[in-house]
């Protein structure tokens, strides 16, 4: 069935849930679910409301109403229709473990969503690319070629009507404008529980510390390295006895799990960004 998602901040106001109900409740629409959000601290107020699709009004009439009620009460909004999948590009470097197992999910339907094409840095994934029929573009780097590497990224980004970039352990900084140019659009994942062990080699670092719980964090990207806002975490329990190999291993299946729930929830247009933090609505909603 085919359903349209909105998700909705603004301040903390009375009437809101009744208001905007009411405001679909005219036009016809049923309501499938309604998840809401009040931060008190903040004043804030958030919802993800998902109606079911009927196609009697033609979604621009129903954006441009909709824009007009919104600007009354002051609401930030984003639509997404649950029949238009998301177009979501891979940043891979040499690791494979990440971008195969969201290649994996995809091919079997636990990813809703199209990845019409691969970019490295590095030529190593060329096969794996191969074996899922993506297409593979090898755009190497040096701190010479950098901008020019980044606008050929971007270029492609804008052929392929890209809406998501995933930085499936691309173990490259992007610049600030492009961060900025695409914010809210990229996901990288940090092999460590931030906001600990940042930057390079977490695992070494979490070993020399001692830590007897290493993680992975999904966040997307801004012009800070490793502060954009925190998606999804995990950790698990490691023994003294474990190398800084053995936590590169084990550090491995959380990565991949962490980044694919937070791959989930933004095609699902589950995620709302506010300043530094995400408001994560429930799966299955």
């Amino acid at each position: 069935m085919s359903a349209i998602v909105f998700l909705i901040q603004c301040k903390d106001q009375k009437g809101l849930l009744a208001g905007i109900s009411s405001f679909f409740a005219e036009r016809g629409f049923n309501i499938l679910h309604c998840q809401q959000y009040t931060d008190v601290e903040q004043g804030q107020y958030f919802m993800r409301l998902k109606l079911e699709d009927h196609g009697d009004m033609p979604r621009a009439t129903l954006e441009q109403e909709f824009a007009a009620f919104a600007s009354q009460l002051k609401l930030v909004w984003s639509v997404r229709y649950t029949n238009v999948p998301y177009r979501v590009a891979l940043l891979v470097t040499k690791a494979s473990h990440c971008p195969y197992d969201l290649l994996l999910r995809e091919l079997e339907g636990e990813l809703k969503c199209d990845i019409p094409l691969i970019i490295g840095n590095h030529a190593d994934l060329e096969s794996m690319a191969k074996q899922f029929n993506k297409p593979f573009y090898h755009l190497p780097i040096t701190p010479e070629t950098k901008q020019a590497q980044e606008q050929q990224i971007k270029n492609l980004l804008a052929e392929y009507q890209i809406d998501l970039v995933v930085m499936a352990r691309y173990m490259q900084i992007l610049s600030e404008q492009f961060v900025e140019e695409f914010r809210g659009r990229v996901i990288n994942i940090h092999h460590g529980f931030l906001p600990a062990f940042q930057g390079a080699k977490p695992y070494h670092q979490a070993y020399e510390r001692g830590v007897k719980l290493i993680g992975a964090t999904a966040h997307y990207a801004t012009a800070e390295l490793d502060e954009g806002p925190i998606i999804e975490q995990d950790v698990e329990r490691v023994m003294h006895d474990n190398s800084p190999e053995d936590l590169v291993m084990i550090g491995k299946d959380i990565e991949r799990l962490v980044l694919a729930r937070a791959v989930k929830a933004h095609i699902e247009h589950r995620i709302i960004i506010s300043g530094r933090r995400t408001i994560v609505f429930s799966e299955g909603a």
